[in-house]
């Protein structure tokens, strides 16, 4: 998600949450008409408040996966024309002093890759790396979403104003290209970091690129109407200072156009404190759809059981009270610092959000190797990662697990929260296939 160098969702871990208590409605039921007498009332307290009142869709009822799309590399023919996202300097190949990513990539899947100035892999084999402006390599992705049910992909969009706006352009061509091929849907998540002129230029963007692919049956659509994602609002970074009014003008103004609109918010958004500027309420409050960020805010199993107790259960029945989709992040967590234990953090924070009873799974991320959160193919072994790196590959815990691991997890994930598997804190899904 972040737009790199600067890693904006990095903030620290929220530290002791307020618990705050379970929403109760009243209830009162009046039995009889007419005579004084025979009126009764009846009162009760239930847990929640009516359910939001969306559907399933395409992105309620479903897993969405965060894509980024944004590795290029040197000759690959992509406008930018250089290592987009591998390295610090684009212009020269990553290496171990040169570097962006903290995970590397099993690349077997991929009919063409492009070497690096990495020492070569534990096994020997050279350190090649994909290019997402490969059409196959787009096809490789959502061919794994396919095979593992991950229903939608938001396709994450920066300003287009600038030197990237070209390559971006076409990534968003190869995306309606490969979702359309597998039968899966995608829609545009605008990320507002860093975007000075945002207001008129996002809606510029949207009327004369982006709302043309609304016409692929492969776009997503919920209540009947096209996907829009916005992240950024309201976060207490110095790189997203617009005000709360002019935030609600461009929801509304999406809104006005006839999209639903998914809103990327702060985490502590429903209190306006920590990481989310006070004053935005309305903002929050006009989104269709809100999915709170994680990243950065847990790390373990301790971590995610306090937020499902002090943040996501509150926030849950904040959202049913108020008509808003609650569709919270789930994070495989940052391998190279070791949160991951094998799939149990994951599968923990997918029990805790369905026996919520959240709207929809948005993970974070699809193919993060930037910030060591992604689900795609992984490699396994130190034989598969450069030799001298550092770079921890999916075993670095002692256990196994297979390049495909974390998206089986995640397609048991979206089976559990559809109702197609029990409700279990046991993870079914064995690290290496077959058993494990």
């Amino acid at each position: 998600m972040p737009l790199f160098p600067a890693p904006p969702h990095a903030e620290p871990i929220a530290r002791n949450p307020v618990a705050l208590s379970r929403r109760t409605v009243i209830a009162s039921a009046i039995a009889g008409a007419g005579a004084a007498a025979g009126l009764a009332a009846q009162t009760g307290t239930a847990q929640a408040a009516a359910k939001a009142a969306s559907p399933p869709g395409d992105v309620v009822g479903k897993i969405t996966v965060g894509y980024q799309g944004w590795f290029a590399c040197s000759g690959d023919g992509a406008p930018i024309n250089g290592w987009w996202h591998w390295s610090q300097n684009w212009g020269q190949s990553p290496s171990p002093s040169n570097t962006a990513i903290v995970s590397w990539p099993d690349v077997r899947d991929y009919t063409h890759t492009y070497r690096t100035a990495y020492p070569a892999l534990g096994n020997g084999q050279p350190a090649a790396l994909f290019s997402s402006y490969d059409q196959q390599t787009v096809d490789t992705h959502f061919s794994w979403m396919q095979q593992f049910g991950i229903d939608t992909a938001a396709l994450q969009r920066f300003n287009p104003n600038g030197g990237e706006g070209a390559t971006r352009d076409d990534m968003a061509v190869k995306v309606r290209s490969s979702a359309e091929k597998y039968g899966r849907k995608f829609y545009v998540m605008y990320d507002a970091t860093a975007w000075t002129n945002m207001q008129p230029e996002m809606k510029a963007d949207w009327l004369a690129k982006m709302r043309a692919l609304t016409a692929s049956p492969a776009y997503a659509r919920q209540n009947g109407k096209p996907v829009v994602g916005i992240w950024g609002f309201g976060f207490n970074e110095p790189n997203k200072t617009w005000s709360a009014a002019v935030c609600l003008d461009v929801v509304n103004w999406f809104k006005a156009q006839g999209c639903y609109v998914m809103g990327g918010v702060p985490t502590h958004w429903r209190r306006g404190i920590e990481d989310s500027r006070p004053g935005y309420m309305a903002v929050y409050e006009a989104l269709d759809m809100l999915s709170p960020w994680m990243v950065g805010r847990i790390g373990d199993i301790a971590g995610a059981d306090n937020f499902y107790a002090n943040v996501n259960t509150p926030d849950q029945e904040y959202c049913d009270a108020h008509g808003i989709d609650y569709q919270p992040c789930v994070l495989p967590g940052d391998l190279q610092s070791g949160h991951r234990a094998h799939g149990d953090f994951m599968w923990r924070q997918f029990y805790n959000m369905c026996r919520i009873g959240v709207q929809g799974i948005y993970i974070s991320m699809f193919d993060e190797y930037n910030e060591g959160n992604q689900i795609a193919k992984t490699a396994e072994t130190a034989a598969q990662v450069p030799a001298g790196s550092g770079i921890r590959a999916l075993d670095e815990d002692g256990t196994a697990c297979s390049a495909d691991y974390y998206l089986r997890l995640t397609g048991d994930g979206g089976r559990m929260l559809k109702g197609e598997l029990a409700l279990t804190p046991t993870r079914p899904t064995p690290p290496v296939t077959g058993g494990g």
